[in-house]
């Protein structure tokens, strides 16, 4: 069994994580750690756990007993715990925050799909980010093929979970059910991580990122809309989409228009293309908190462990 540690049990990804785990076949999750709420149990926090656990989330944790740890607390707060913390030689680290994605003090970025053979090799792992996921899926094939040579545009709406556990003005039910909205428009903090890959795979690629994110009322999920000009023809793209992703276990190119619903609760990813003149249109689909976060970063813990990259991950969408 791999011995699992979580650090920053208390919000949405960590309660997905802990869901994942406690049902995974090859794991045990030995502690969770939470400064403010030491001494609670896990369901205290996490409602949906109810039955299936009497951990409680602990301000101590032993990184001897485990063979792997999660952080899962805010952005800047990973590379602070990894400075403070000696890790034991063999325990292996999955950051789920932004600190270690420039790939620097010796972490891989785990996007599989892009570099599955270092991310089986890694001892430290820099999980993407959710909105990074789902565009950078929609544009590797693109970019491996050396065929990115104009601007990109992209759209991109996300679930409320998104934004975090701690409400906001923008997050409450009142502002956030049946509404949209636009937020950080061509700046978003994914686009340095995305500019950053797509450049490694494509060196000559030099153009915008033109990245418009999209808040929407619905909790979990991300569709991506993106667009750039390409001389391929449709029937070329399909190949190369479909031939690009056909030995991924979770990314599946398909036919059919996709939609959220499709994905949602799944570590699924969903990838589809069209073209409308000189534009190739990319649609793709993924869950925020799975693909997009916890489920990936299981899907990232299988693989540097040896087992099969589904294992644990085998969850059916909710189509109602």
């Amino acid at each position: 069994m791999i011995r699992v540690g979580i650090i920053g049990g208390a919000g949405y990804t960590a309660g997905e994580l802990i869901r994942l785990l406690l049902n995974h076949p090859e794991a045990e999750l030995c502690w969770v750690h939470s400064t403010s709420n030491a001494g609670n149990p896990l369901t205290a926090v996490h409602g949906g756990l109810e039955g299936e656990t009497e951990l409680r989330f602990t301000s101590e944790y032993d990184l001897q007993g485990v063979d792997v740890v999660f952080l899962c607390s805010a952005h800047g707060q990973s590379s602070v715990w990894m400075a403070e913390n000696e890790l034991p030689e063999g325990v292996k680290v999955i950051d789920l925050a932004q600190d270690f994605r420039d790939e620097h003090d010796g972490f891989v970025y785990g996007l599989a799909e892009w570099q599955r053979e270092k991310v089986h090799t890694a001892t430290r792992i820099a999980n993407p980010g959710c909105f990074a996921t789902a565009i950078q899926l929609s544009l590797l094939p693109l970019a491996a093929a050396g065929l990115l040579k104009d601007e990109v545009h992209i759209t991109a709406v996300t679930g409320s979970t998104g934004a975090g556990v701690k409400p906001s003005s923008t997050t409450h039910f009142s502002w956030r059910a049946s509404n949209l909205s636009v937020y950080k428009s061509f700046t978003h903090q994914h686009l340095n991580e995305i500019g950053r890959n797509l450049s490694l795979l494509q060196p000559s690629f030099d153009k915008e990122l033109n990245f418009v994110p999209m808040r929407g009322d619905f909790t979990r999920g991300i569709f991506a809309s993106v667009y750039t000009t390409c001389p391929l023809t449709e029937e070329e793209a399909v190949k190369l989409y479909a031939d690009y992703y056909a030995k991924a276990e979770f990314t599946h190119y398909t036919h059919r228009a996709v939609d959220l619903k499709q994905v949602v609760n799944t570590n699924k990813a969903l990838v589809h293309v069209a073209k409308y003149g000189s534009k190739l249109h990319i649609t793709t689909a993924i869950d925020n908190l799975l693909k997009g976060a916890s489920g990936q970063a299981v899907e990232n813990m299988n693989r540097i462990f040896g087992l099969d990259p589904t294992t644990g991950l085998k969850l059916k969408a909710s189509a109602f």
